[in-house]
């Protein structure tokens, strides 16, 4: 089974910089697109940023810059120019072991 674990989430100043990171562990036999989405209060979860392992990206907005090292199973999400908009929970997200894999979420929240 195929678990993912977030870090990097918090109470940000609006217009800062903010970093996620997702690493997967467990038994991986096939890993895929890894990505992050977001779910704000009252809100459905939408896409923020995925990439495949061969580096497509494909991002909801140019503020967001994701990357990953696919030797570890990481991923990374780069946030800049942050906005009180962007308060949500993170969820990282893998299509790995033939499903998908959701992480428990973190939460970034951005003060105006």
């Amino acid at each position: 089974q195929v678990h993912l674990v977030e870090s990097g989430g918090g109470l940000v100043q609006a217009g800062g910089s903010l970093r996620l990171s997702c690493a997967a562990s467990g038994t991986i036999y096939s890993i895929n697109t890894m990505g992050w989405y977001r779910q704000a209060p009252g809100k459905s979860r939408e896409l923020v940023a995925t990439i495949t392992t061969g580096g497509g990206t494909d991002y909801a907005d140019s503020r967001f810059t994701i990357s990953r090292d696919n030797a570890k199973n990481t991923v990374s999400l780069q946030i800049d120019s942050l906005k009180p908009t962007d308060t949500a929970v993170y969820y990282c997200y893998t299509f790995a072991n033939w499903r998908d894999v959701w992480g428990q979420g973190t939460q970034v929240t951005v003060s105006s």
